[in-house]
């Protein structure tokens, strides 16, 4: 009996931790390409209406210079086209659907969809690989565009950042525009090499792999003031050891399966989507 009460005590306290804890935000991977079709307007428009503020998308730049929501730079994978986006005009592109049968959508159809939602945190994702394909008078003219065109449209209460593994981006971005908030991607865990880097870059926010990376790493970025992005997010046990290793920011592939389990089975948590 005293062990039993000892156990429950133990998870209570455990409980208490984690509710007083710093707010995590978890936000929409795509719009939820688990359960949606990735960086389409159904994908946005499910994950709005399944409760969350919170979303990170992909935008490169057509060959007449207009902007798209799209991960990839070839169409093989997510569309019945083939061959780059970088290569292809916006009329080329807007006669294509995607696999699933949406159409693609542009920057603009995207920001206009937003421009009236409430505490949005949007991560809007680089693409300007490959390098070929984004040559340094390209770039800028990318980078310009982008940023003019989302924060046109910024609602006074969003967090809007601009992401990219690509440090080319990164720094064309804040020569250029340098109120531009910035967070560096990297395709590895959290730790002192990644930690070095964003500070050689001046970054303030970090998004890692969350594999590999311990709470020993995410302290050490937090005390170099470093905000921490983890993903990624496909599972609940990725959920939970993200939320374990003190995140602040955890994308999801599956945006309504996190909510369900969090609300269900640990409404305790301190979480914003």
């Amino acid at each position: 009996m005293k062990k039993f009460i000892f156990v429950v005590a133990l998870a209570m306290a455990g409980m208490t931790a984690f509710a007083q804890a710093p707010q995590i935000r978890v936000f929409s991977h795509r719009g939820g390409r688990l359960e949606n079709d990735e960086n389409t307007m159904q994908a946005f428009v499910a994950s709005d209406k399944g409760g969350y503020s919170g979303y990170e998308t992909d935008i490169r730049m057509t060959k007449d210079g207009k902007l798209i929501v799209t991960h990839d730079s070839k169409l093989d994978r997510t569309t019945n086209g083939s061959g780059a986006v970088e290569q292809k005009t916006l009329a080329e592109i807007q006669k294509l659907d995607t696999k699933k049968g949406n159409k693609m959508l542009t920057l603009d159809e995207l920001m206009n969809f937003l421009k009236d939602k409430k505490g949005l945190y949007v991560e809007f994702e680089m693409k300007t690989a490959p390098v070929n394909l984004y040559p340094q008078d390209r770039l800028e003219e990318y980078v310009d565009k982008l940023y003019s065109a989302v924060m046109a449209k910024k609602p006074a209460d969003a967090d809007f950042l601009f992401t990219s593994s690509d440090v080319r981006a990164l720094r064309t971005m804040r020569e250029r525009h340098p109120d531009a908030e910035l967070l560096l991607i990297v395709n590895e865990p959290l730790n002192k090499e990644t930690i070095a880097f964003a500070e050689s870059l001046n970054m303030k926010r970090i998004g890692a792999k969350m594999g590999g990376t311990t709470r020993d790493a995410v302290k050490l970025a937090h005390d170099k003031g470093l905000v921490v992005s983890l993903w990624p997010g496909q599972s609940i046990a990725d959920y939970m050891l993200g939320v374990w290793l003190g995140a602040d920011y955890l994308c999801t592939d599956r945006p309504a399966e996190y909510m369900e389990w969090q609300k269900k089975n640990a409404p305790y948590l301190n979480v914003k989507y």
